[in-house]
C-alpha cells in the first residue's frame, strides 16, 4: 500500500487543514500536468496493477486528428495513503502544528518550519484516497466545491456573522480559493478561466498504518 505526502499551497494551507480537522474537507483537485490543448487524459485506461492511465495525443486543439496514445504514471491511485504536511515545529513536548498554534496559542519556544520539511513521523492527519478521476476543472459542481472544503457548512452558511458564505456560492468560493494558489505568471495555463484539466482525488480520514 503506497503512503505518500501531501501538500496544500502555503497561502490556504492553514484553511484547508482545518477543513480537514473538521470533516468538511474530503476531496482534493490537482493539475494534471500530462495534459494540454493537444493532449487529452484517459482513465477509460486506467490499469490498477501498473498504476497507469492513457494520455491520448493529437495534431490539433479541436482533437479531430490522433496522432498516438501513450501510457503515464498515475501520481495517486484509489487506496494509496496520503499524510498531509503541515507547518509545524518540534519541541521537548512533542510537535506542535502551525494550525493549533494560531487557536490554542502554543508557546513559540522554536521556529516553525515549512511544511514542505515536515517527516513522515510527525504527521497527525493520515488519509485514505476512495476515488481518484480526471475532469476539466469548470466540471466542478456546487456540491464538489463543498466537498474541497471551499465553504464552511457547520450551520451557519447562511447568517449575518458568515457574510462572505452568505453572498457567494461554493463554487464561486472555490473558483477564488484556485486562482488564490496559481503564480500569476501560470493564471493563462493553470487558472480558472484556462479551464484545465485537473485529478480529481477524493479521500476519508484514516488510522496511521503501522508500520
Amino acid at each position: 500500500m503506497p503512503i505518500k505526502p501531501i501538500l496544500f499551497n502555503k497561502q490556504i494551507s492553514t484553511e484547508m487543514v482545518r477543513a480537514i480537522l473538521d470533516g468538511r474537507k474530503t476531496c482534493t483537485r490537482r493539475i494534471c500536468k500530462d495534459a494540454n490543448e493537444c493532449t487529452v487524459p484517459d482513465m477509460e485506461f486506467y490499469n490498477a496493477d501498473r498504476r497507469t492511465y492513457a494520455v491520448h495525443n493529437f495534431a490539433d486543439k479541436e482533437h479531430t486528428e490522433q496522432l498516438s496514445t501513450a501510457e503515464r504514471t498515475c501520481p495517486i491511485c484509489t487506496g494509496d495513503i496520503l499524510y498531509v504536511r503541515e507547518t509545524w515545529k518540534e519541541a521537548p513536548k512533542g510537535y506542535y502544528y502551525y494550525e493549533d498554534w494560531q487557536k490554542d496559542d502554543i508557546a513559540d519556544v522554536t521556529k516553525w518550519k515549512p511544511s514542505i520539511h515536515m517527516p513522515k513521523e510527525a504527521a497527525r492527519i493520515w488519509l485514505k484516497v476512495t476515488d481518484v478521476r480526471i475532469e476539466r476543472l469548470q466540471d466542478v459542481t456546487e456540491d464538489g466545491a463543498k466537498a474541497e472544503g471551499a465553504i464552511d457548512n457547520r450551520g451557519f452558511i447562511h447568517s449575518p456573522e458568515n457574510e462572505y458564505d452568505r453572498i457567494y456560492t461554493a463554487r464561486e468560493h472555490f473558483i477564488k480559493i484556485w486562482n488564490s494558489t496559481i503564480k500569476k505568471s501560470n493564471l493563462n495555463r493553470y487558472g480558472w478561466d484556462a479551464n484545465p484539466w485537473v485529478w480529481v482525488i477524493e479521500f476519508e480520514r484514516c488510522e496511521k498504518p503501522k508500520t
